[in-house]
């Protein structure tokens, strides 16, 4: 499909105009929905700076009712270029904030507290949450002092928020960021997302590689001013009023600096052992398809969104579209001592075909393994319902699904507590489609069966251009009020978003 095919799919320059251009990337192949934001600052030479590894966060205190965590949501300053300071906000004041690490079966509650100038929502991505607790887009964390009124009908606080999770899931890859109506998008890429990890008694009997041989690995796409603070094209930079984005980027935004762990292009000097990558796609709108350079051993992956998978799966690229998750294993011992090892991302180029780098130094014992069995295979009850869902372009620059705008206010989808339903979902362009609460499995795509990346539970699906998909989804344990929406947080942003009400 050339250009041409596309624009006059879409109804010509007037469909074109709506969204900018909308695939800039994807025309390229990458699905990537959006167009690139160039930096107004000279890009650094990649791989300069260190690896970060988020710290993990200490319970405040631990008691009968689980494990008790504080964070405040505050500004801050980072290091993302070398030598630049850059102005974010942050889960304590760092980008990413720190890492939870959960037991599955023991409560986890987090008390929010908002330090910044706007208000705020908490989601737990693919936590399997109580709908008081899951960061409903209108359940607004106010700020100290005035703010303009937001009277969307939700569950507003001031100033702070307890989020109490039950952790009723298994061993996990999850993450949290801002979810606030509208402007989710600029407040995540500012900085407000984090790794929260899940663990049990199956995952810790594996012998998969641990300690400082686990490495969090969030890779977001940022762009810069000249005077080294975050570009993001906000229609009103204070995120108190209107929302959305200039019309070049209505169909996402692109960086053109790759950041891991909020570091541009980084380099981890690690021996020539296994290592268990947890990757994350934390950027807005850009897919990644990601591979080693030189190959080596490849990835062998062992989860994705939901949990470690049956059986482990070898791969020489992964692909993640945004919100996605891939815990991997890539074993270091292929590569001679002192060889640099890039991991790239084909969808990218320029600058933004690479990641980061691995400097693979010095040999010791790995008495880590990865066994042939993980984890016991998801089991679904056969479907009660078929809903059919079309993820497409709406007019005034926004997105739709079946037609309509988001309405908080409105049930577009009421699944029954306890059952299972199949979801059959169309798109225009390319949509990750993200639902609350439920983990679902890939049933179909077109006429075939799952695609090569559709490993495992996931709570996202790389719903790619003019595609029909099928998903398998259970509604266990927690009834009340959720969202679906397409995890581009421009197209969420403006509207591509629907509620669940689970009853």
């Amino acid at each position: 499909m050339n250009r041409r095919s596309v624009l006059k799919a879409l109804g010509g320059a007037g469909a074109a105009a709506l969204v900018g251009v909308p695939l800039l990337d994807g025309l390229r192949g990458s699905g990537s929905t959006g167009a690139v934001l160039e930096s107004r600052l000279r890009r650094p030479k990649p791989f300069q700076l260190p690896l970060p590894i988020p710290p993990v966060l200490t319970p405040v205190r631990q008691d009968a009712d689980g494990d008790h965590y504080e964070i405040t949501q505050s500004a801050g300053t980072a290091e993302i270029l070398p030598g630049v300071a850059t102005r974010i906000w942050g889960y304590d004041g760092m980008f990413p904030g720190p890492t939870i690490v959960s037991t599955s079966g023991r409560p986890t509650t987090v008390r929010h507290r908002n330090a910044l100038p706007v208000p705020v929502v908490v989601h737990l991505h693919g936590g399997h949450t109580p709908a008081s607790s899951d960061g409903f887009p209108t359940d607004f964390v106010l700020p100290a002092g005035p703010v303009p009124a937001h009277d969307h009908g939700g569950v507003v606080t001031h100033g702070v928020r307890d989020y109490v999770y039950p952790m009723n899931q298994p061993a996990a890859t999850l993450w949290y960021h801002d979810h606030r109506m509208d402007f989710t998008a600029a407040s995540v890429w500012r900085g407000l997302a984090g790794f929260h990890l899940v663990r049990d008694a199956n995952e810790r009997s594996l012998g998969l590689p641990a300690g400082d041989r686990e490495i969090p690995v969030m890779i977001a796409d940022r762009s810069f001013d000249s005077d080294g603070s975050m570009l993001y094209p906000s229609l009103d930079p204070t995120l108190l009023h209107t929302p959305g984005v200039t019309d070049t980027y209505r169909g996402g935004v692109l960086g053109d600096v790759i950041t891991v762990n909020g570091a541009a292009w980084p380099v981890a000097k690690l021996p020539r052992v296994r290592h268990r990558l947890r990757l994350l796609n934390g950027s807005n709108a850009r897919r990644y398809r990601l591979s080693l350079s030189p190959p080596g051993a490849g990835f062998v992956v062992i989860g994705t969104d939901g949990g470690l998978l049956p059986s482990p799966v070898r791969r020489d690229t992964v692909d993640l579209a945004p919100a996605q998750r891939c815990d991997v294993v890539v074993d270091f011992a292929a590569f001679a001592d002192g060889q640099r090892v890039t991991m790239r991302n084909e969808f990218g180029d320029d600058g933004t075909g690479q990641v980061m780098q691995f400097l693979v130094s010095g040999t010791t014992d790995d008495p880590s393994r990865v066994p042939d069995r993980l984890a016991p295979a998801p089991v679904f009850a056969a479907p009660a319902v078929t809903r059919t869902l079309h993820f497409g372009l709406g007019a005034h620059n926004t997105w739709k699904i079946n037609g309509r705008y988001f309405n908080p206010a409105r049930a577009d989808t009421t699944p029954r507590l306890g059952t299972t339903e199949h979801w059959q979902l169309t798109s225009d362009f390319d949509h990750p489609v993200h639902l609350h609460l439920g983990h679902f499995e890939v049933v179909s795509r077109g006429l075939s069966g799952p695609g090569a990346n559709d490993l495992g539970l996931r709570d996202t699906i790389d719903l790619r251009a003019s595609e029909q998909a099928t998903i398998r989804v259970a509604f266990a344990d927690y009834p009340g009020r959720y969202v679906f929406h397409c995890h581009n947080l421009e197209h969420e942003d403006m509207a591509m978003m629907g509620t669940m009400l689970v009853t």
